[in-house]
């Protein structure tokens, strides 16, 4: 059998069986220290939940890491496949709820890469779609760190492709449109845009926005009856599929105590959508 490369994962797994795990991090650093290997920072994508739906070279990437840097949206069930002996370190945000500022994450990333260690940042959809990714890639360059970005699946497209719907239709939607609806002034957006009958809107991080996004889309054109769809958890064990109506939206959140992650589809195109839980909120039958 050739021997193992020095740095490879399962060389390290057995070099450092012996390290108690009270040393944690600081041993690590120690070691890669002193053997003066240079760091680098992968930034991947985990795709949408569905622990099956992460790229191979994202994978690849995971099973050569030191250190694992990941967000809130990555699954339980993906975390549970990666081996034990890669170290974790959790900076997941969701509303409200900061374990770490983006600018701390950054100066992790950074701090981490010039410790020599080979470190993943691993980021729920795709890293390149409202992953902030752009100022972790600016503090790396900064500090002369070495950086790669293996791509994933975006939450828009992959939960599309588990209903069995198309984002785009020819003659009925020949545009897509990804928007972040956590915006902090209404004004950053362009309503008037937004509102036509042949484009798909999808809106990421969008139940605390609903009433707005409702109220703004009618306000500009859009018909109260035009379809709405809600998906929970997409992927996951557990998700939930809920069509609605434009003005129907808001209520529909509250009354199914719809919780983040919930993407909102809005266009046409939500028609095709397979209904694999069979949830319906559409008081007047103006649509299918």
């Amino acid at each position: 059998m050739p021997a193992l490369h020095p740095f490879s994962p399962l060389a390290f797994q057995s070099r450092f069986s012996s390290i108690k795990m009270e040393k944690g991090l600081s041993g690590l650093l120690s070691f890669f220290r002193g053997h003066g290997r240079k760091g680098q920072v992968a930034l991947v994508g985990a795709g949408p939940g569905d622990p099956e739906l992460i790229t191979r070279k994202g994978w690849q990437r995971i099973l050569e890491a030191d250190i694992l840097v990941y967000d809130a949206l990555v699954s339980k069930e993906l975390l549970d496949e990666i081996p034990a002996y890669i170290k974790r370190i959790y900076v997941g945000k969701r509303k409200g709820h900061h374990s770490m500022s983006q600018h701390d994450i950054n100066q992790l990333l950074v701090e981490l890469g010039q410790q020599g260690l080979k470190v993943v940042r691993l980021k729920g959809g795709d890293p390149l779609i409202f992953g902030r990714v752009t100022e972790e890639i600016q503090a790396l360059q900064a500090a002369h760190i070495p950086y790669s970005i293996i791509p994933g699946i975006t939450a828009a497209a992959g939960c599309a492709a588990g209903l069995g719907f198309s984002l785009t239709e020819r003659g009925i939607a020949p545009r897509l449109r990804l928007i972040t609806a956590h915006f902090c002034d209404d004004r950053d957006i362009n309503w008037a845009d937004l509102a036509k009958t042949d484009e798909t809107l999808v809106f990421y991080m969008g139940l605390s926005k609903v009433s707005t996004i409702s109220q703004e889309l009618q306000k500009h054109g859009l018909p109260a009856h035009w379809p709405v769809l809600f998906v929970e958890n997409g992927t996951h064990k557990n998700e939930r599929m809920i069509k609605s109506t434009l003005a129907e939206m808001t209520e529909c959140v509250t009354l199914m105590a719809l919780q983040s992650p919930t993407l909102i589809y809005i266009g046409q195109v939500t028609l095709n959508a397979r209904m694999q839980t069979e949830t319906r909120y559409i008081k007047k039958a103006h649509i299918g």
